[in-house]
C-alpha cells in the first residue's frame, strides 16, 4: 500500500487527501480488472491465420467457415470496450494527479 501512496501528491487537508486517496484507489482497481478482462478476451479469440491448415490445402465450407463469426464479433468487441474504459480511465487518473484541482 506504500507504493500507492507514493504515486498521489500531498494536499492540504486530510478531507481532500482522503477524497484523493479514496478516488485514486478506485480507479486503479478499475483499471486493473478493465486490463485483466481485456488480457482474458484477448486470449480467448481464436487466431485469424489459417496456420498449418493452409499446407493441406482443406477447404472449408460455408457454415464452417461463419460458424463462430458472432461469437468471436462479440469477443472482439467487447475487448475493444475494456480497452476504451481503460484509457478512459487512465486520463481521469492522470487528471487527478494534477495538484492544481485539489489546492
Amino acid at each position: 500500500m506504500l507504493n500507492l501512496v507514493n504515486l498521489l501528491i500531498p494536499v492540504k487537508g486530510e478531507a481532500y487527501y482522503a477524497l484523493r486517496m479514496g478516488l485514486s484507489v478506485s480507479l486503479i482497481v478499475l483499471m486493473a480488472i478493465s486490463a485483466i478482462t481485456a488480457i482474458v478476451l484477448v486470449l480467448l479469440q481464436p487466431s485469424n491465420s489459417s496456420g498449418i491448415d493452409a499446407l493441406g490445402g482443406s477447404s472449408e465450407t460455408f457454415f464452417g467457415k461463419n460458424k463462430g463469426k458472432s461469437i468471436e464479433a462479440k469477443m472482439k468487441k467487447w475487448t475493444w470496450i475494456c480497452l476504451a474504459v481503460l484509457v478512459v480511465l487512465a486520463i481521469v487518473f492522470y487528471v487527478l494527479q494534477i495538484e492544481s484541482l485539489w489546492t
